[in-house]
């Protein structure tokens, strides 16, 4: 899973991107409007965090843009300004969620799984298709009677496929998920990382569809 996080302050921005990468998310991080409105553009990421006192284009003008071009992609508000107006302005643009500084960051990364599995359909705090559940709090998953821990980096990969069964992701649209634009891709991680879903989970938890790619079968 790939956010984008639109922070100006320094130290706020590193101290997000820290708990976003513990999380077991890639993120990227920029500091003005008017970069955010171009990355934006590219369809790269899943979820956006979106400070409002920007540099260039202030959040609430990136927000409606995006949305004015028919992006639904799931957007946080993070604002010093605690007002009713502001929140109420916020939201009416196309925010999803409004959180207001200083926060913590737990309930910051709970707002996020709410957004992204509303974004998803998904009603229950465990995205599931099937015999295969995956509880992104916690980071543990489920496959017929077997259950394990998972590493960032296959929590990202399994959350992946998880937020679209039935559909068969590429090599490279794995790796937008799980890597960040200064993380190096490594080579042949896709593989290792099913490598290691399958030999905790079992060998038919996520199926190779030769020459595509990699899906879970979506048994809705």
């Amino acid at each position: 899973m790939r956010i984008l996080l639109v922070e100006d302050d320094r130290m706020i921005g590193e101290a997000v991107s820290v708990a976003l990468r513990d999380a077991a998310y890639a993120v990227d991080w920029v500091q003005d409007g008017m970069v955010a409105g171009t990355v934006l553009e590219r369809g790269e990421h899943q979820a956006v965090l979106l400070d409002l006192a920007l540099p260039k284009r202030n959040g609430l003008e990136v927000l409606r843009r995006l949305r004015l071009a028919g992006n639904r992609i799931p957007v946080i508000v993070i604002t010093a300004s605690d007002g009713v107006d502001d929140r109420i302005k916020g939201l009416d643009f196309g925010a999803d969620d409004y959180l207001v500084k200083p926060f913590d960051v737990n309930e910051l990364l709970a707002r996020l799984r709410a957004v992204i599995r509303r974004q998803g359909g998904q009603a229950a705090n465990v995205l599931s298709s099937g015999n295969v559940s995956l509880d992104p709090a916690t980071r543990r998953a489920r496959y017929e009677d077997s259950e394990a821990l998972l590493s960032a980096r296959e929590f990202a990969l399994l959350h992946a496929l998880l937020l679209h069964p039935g559909a068969i992701l590429t090599r490279a649209q794995l790796e937008e998920h799980i890597y960040g634009w200064n993380e190096e891709v490594e080579s042949n991680a896709v593989d290792f990382l099913i490598h290691g879903i399958r030999r905790k989970l079992g060998a038919n938890v996520i199926n190779n569809v030769r020459g595509a790619g990699w899906m879970i079968k979506n048994t809705s």
